[in-house]
């Protein structure tokens, strides 16, 4: 069985990949922009890809993912 994926949105602190990964799903990529909180998502997830600007992601480029989970407004 293939392992799911999760993507982030407006990710903050990476407490969704957090939560996610407790349950053996994979987080691929998160969208953030304050440098602290993705700090302390790389921490936990160093292969983790980051989207940076929401307003400027285009979603066809990015890897699809099984879950999408936002964290807005934050």
């Amino acid at each position: 069985m293939e392992k799911l994926t999760l993507g982030s949105l407006f990710d903050g602190i990476g407490v969704f990949p957090l939560a996610a990964s407790c349950y053996g799903i994979r987080p691929i990529w998160a969208s953030e922009i304050e440098k602290v909180p993705i700090s302390i998502t790389m921490r936990h997830f160093p292969n983790i890809h980051h989207l940076g600007d929401i307003t400027i992601v285009k979603g066809g480029e990015i890897p699809p993912v099984h879950i999408t989970t936002f964290g807005s407004p934050c």
